[in-house]
Parts: structure tokens; C-alpha cells; sequence
């Protein structure tokens, strides 16, 4: 059977950013059964749970497809890991399904971890008071464990923060936490061109609800990069805000 081709514009990629920042899924969502549960996100620097490090987005598109994937990386004070998430906004995206016996958990978010809780159990600080170990890197600690590689670490100051040392990853070498191409392609079609990387954009805060993505010049240049094809769109006029050290990790 062949599909029929469905052309997009901005007004379609802007509604599905809405969507997301909204946590309404899409009709591109698989069908599923009636009690499967279905995520929605979009990027959030300020999450209470994740100390941010660095963040990007990375733009796909042909004649008929298009995907937004959101990269953020940083550290989870829950489950006390280093992750990357990506989020997938886009009408041709196989999106990740966690099976279980009573329902199905459909998302637009696919997660990789950096450092897991092991790891980080293992170079903990052993010495000192209690505030002198929770969460702060040993002072004998010359490697760690890093995507199952081990990397080598010296920290003159010794005891750094957990949450520090990947934003200090980011800023000394952003490669070791970011995303491969595989990684990313994971979710989406292997055929379709990469348009584009963007490493500073200005971002507005996903808890103002007023803000949608639709009314906002990062995304409207955006959906026009995606529908032409043509990168020289992406002419911002408003000063770069995405760093972590212009956001705090507090709302929740």
C-alpha cells in the first residue's frame, strides 16, 4: 500500500509545538487502547528534578516529513543519574512505547544515561559530615564512569557537586554528554535530512502558560527553516537565552 503524501506548513508545526507545550498528544500518537496512558512534553530548563547542562535542537525535514528533536542533558536528583533526554515533536515519529501486562506508556521523550546511580554511589565523597558527602564527588576519585567508558577526572578544588560536574562537562567537552546522530535518529526515519543544529536560541519559560510556542520568534523561525528548507531563515533578533546559567532548577 502507498501512502498518501501529505504536505505540512507553519501553521501545522506551530499547533503541534502548542500541543506539547500543553502535554496534549498529537493525532500523529499511536491509536493504542483505551487505558493506555500518552506523554506529551516539551523542553523545560527548569525542571526541579533535573539540574540542566546543556541543551540544543536539531531540525528534520523533506517535501512531506518534519521533526523537531529538543537535547537536553544534566543531572536527576530523583533517581541521582547524568541523562540526556531528547523530545520528539513531528508528524513521522516512532514513538517510544514502554509494554506493560495492563497498559501500554506512549511518550515523545527517549532517555540515555551518562552516569548511572552506581557510579555515582561509587565516587561519592565517604569522608566527613553528612553534607560533606551527599551528593559530592570524593576527593581520591581519578576516573569516572562515563557512558560505560571510564574518563579521567581530576579536580583540584576536590568534592564537587554532582550537578556541577556535568554542567562543567558541557562547558570543557560538550561531545562526551551530548547525543549522538544514531541516538537521535532512533526515533525517527533514517532517511530523512538533518536541516539543521542550534546550539543558542532564546527560550522563554515553560511555566508561563500564556507563552505558547506558536506566539514566540525561536519557533516561528523554526517551522519557516522546516517548511522551506532553507537554514538562512533562522535570522533571530532576540538574544540567546538557553544556557543553564540564565535558569534555575526549581519549578515542579
Amino acid at each position: 500500500m502507498i501512502k498518501k503524501e501529505i504536505k505540512f506548513n507553519e501553521s501545522e508545526i506551530l499547533e503541534q509545538l502548542n500541543l506539547a507545550f500543553n502535554g496534549v498528544p498529537s493525532v500523529y500518537y499511536p491509536v493504542g487502547r483505551p487505558e493506555d496512558i500518552k506523554y506529551n512534553f516539551f523542553l523545560d530548563l527548569e525542571h526541579g528534578y533535573c539540574e540542566t547542562a546543556g541543551n540544543s535542537i536539531h531540525l528534520y525535514a523533506d517535501s512531506t516529513r518534519w521533526v523537531i528533536v529538543f537535547e537536553k542533558s544534566g543531572y536527576q536528583n530523583r533517581s541521582k543519574t547524568a541523562e540526556i533526554e531528547l523530545y520528539y515533536v513531528g508528524n513521522c515519529i516512532d514513538y517510544p512505547i514502554e509494554k506493560q501486562p495492563e497498559r501500554n506508556y506512549i511518550t515523545n521523550v527517549s532517555r540515555l544515561i551518562l552516569i548511572d546511580s552506581i557510579e555515582f554511589e561509587r565516587i561519592e565523597n565517604k569522608d566527613g559530615a553528612e553534607m560533606e558527602r551527599f551528593e559530592l564527588i570524593g576527593q581520591n576519585i581519578e576516573e569516572i564512569k562515563i557512558r560505560d567508558k571510564f574518563v579521567s577526572y581530576d579536580n583540584p578544588k576536590k568534592r564537587i557537586k554532582f550537578g556541577d560536574l556535568i554542567r562543567y562537562l558541557h562547558e570543557t567537552n560538550p561531545t562526551l554528554i551530548s547525543a549522538t546522530e544514531d541516538e537521535i535518529q532512533k526515533h525517527i526515519p533514517k532517511d530523512i535530512p538533518k536541516l539543521m543544529k542550534i546550539d543558542e536560541f532564546h527560550f522563554i519559560s515553560s511555566y508561563e502558560d500564556t507563552n505558547l510556542p506558536s506566539q514566540q520568534e525561536t519557533y516561528k523561525l523554526i517551522a519557516k527553516v522546516l517548511t522551506t528548507g532553507d537554514t538562512t531563515n533562522w535570522k533571530t533578533t532576540q538574544k540567546p537565552n538557553n544556557s543553564w546559567k540564565n535558569w534555575k532548577s526549581g519549578h515542579l
